[in-house]
C-alpha cells in the first residue's frame, strides 16, 4: 500500500515537473517569436521611404542571394563606397518583378541569382570618378585591373561620370548553385576590368561559355539588355526612369 502511494506521489511530481518544463519552453518560444516580430517591425519602421516606383528587391524576390560589394572593402577601390549605408538591394519595382521571374526559372534548375549591385546612388558614382583620378591609388590593381593603366579606365569605358545603376533598373549579378552556394564559373571575376569580362571573349572554356550563355539567355528572356563589356551587367528594357538619376542612399 505504501509502495503504491509513493509511486503515485513520484509520478505526480514527475508529471508536474514535465508540465512546468513544457509551459516554460512554450513561454520561451513565445517570447522569442514575439521579440523577433518586434525587431522585424522595428526594422521596417526604420526603413527609408523609397521614391515612388522603387522597392527593396527582397520584398519582392526574397530567395535571391546577395553580396553587396560596395558596402564593404571587397571591391576595386579597396574601401566602402559613399552612399552605401547598409547591405540591402534596392531597385525599381518593375526590375524587381522581372528579377523574380528570372529567379523562378533558375530555381527549377537548382540555381539562384546572386546580386552584387542594383540601384547605385550618384554619390557612389562620384566616389568612383574621384578614385579613378587618383592614379597612384592602385591598392586593388592586381585583383581587378592587372593589365590596364588606371588612367585609361575612363577611356576604356570602365568608369563613367553617370551610371545606369542610378536610374534604378540596372543590376550586376551572377548565378550560383543553390545547394553549394558556389558561383558558376564565368571566366572572369565580377568587376574585373579587362577583355576577359567582355561577353564575347573568345578564350573561354566550353563550360564558361555555357554558363555565360545561360545567364544571358535567362536575363534576355525577361526583358533585360546586356552590356557587351561586362558579362554581369544588365538593364531592364523600357526602364521606368530612363532619363532620371537618383542619389538617395542605399539603406
Amino acid at each position: 500500500m505504501k509502495q503504491s502511494f509513493y509511486l503515485f506521489v513520484f509520478y505526480s511530481l514527475l508529471f508536474l515537473s514535465f508540465n512546468l518544463n513544457a509551459q516554460e519552453e512554450l513561454s520561451v518560444k513565445s517570447f522569442t517569436k514575439t521579440t523577433q516580430n518586434h525587431l522585424q517591425k522595428k526594422r521596417q519602421k526604420q526603413r527609408q521611404k523609397l521614391p515612388k516606383g522603387f522597392s527593396y528587391i527582397h520584398d519582392i524576390a526574397p530567395t535571391i542571394r546577395q553580396e553587396i560589394r560596395y558596402c564593404s572593402e571587397n571591391n576595386f577601390t579597396g574601401v566602402s563606397i559613399n552612399g552605401y549605408q547598409e547591405a540591402v538591394l534596392i531597385g525599381t519595382t518593375a526590375m524587381a518583378k522581372a528579377l523574380k521571374k528570372v529567379q523562378t526559372d533558375l530555381s527549377k534548375k537548382g540555381l539562384s541569382l546572386k546580386i552584387f549591385d542594383a540601384y547605385r546612388p550618384q554619390t557612389a558614382v562620384n566616389h568612383f570618378v574621384k578614385w579613378a583620378r587618383v592614379t597612384n591609388d592602385t591598392l586593388r590593381k592586381k585583383q581587378y585591373y592587372p593589365t590596364i593603366n588606371k588612367k585609361y579606365l575612363f577611356q576604356k569605358g570602365f568608369i563613367a561620370s553617370k551610371s545606369g545603376h542610378s536610374r534604378g533598373s540596372t543590376v550586376d549579378l551572377t548565378i550560383v548553385n543553390i545547394k553549394t552556394g558556389k558561383e558558376l564559373d564565368m571566366g572572369s571575376p565580377y568587376d574585373f576590368f579587362g577583355k576577359s569580362s567582355y561577353i564575347t571573349y573568345p578564350k573561354l572554356t566550353e563550360n564558361q561559355q555555357e554558363n555565360r550563355q545561360l545567364l544571358q539567355t535567362v536575363m534576355k528572356t525577361h526583358n533585360f539588355r546586356p552590356y557587351a563589356k561586362e558579362w554581369w551587367h544588365f538593364t531592364l528594357r523600357f526602364e521606368p526612369f530612363a532619363k532620371t538619376y537618383f542619389s538617395f542612399p542605399v539603406e
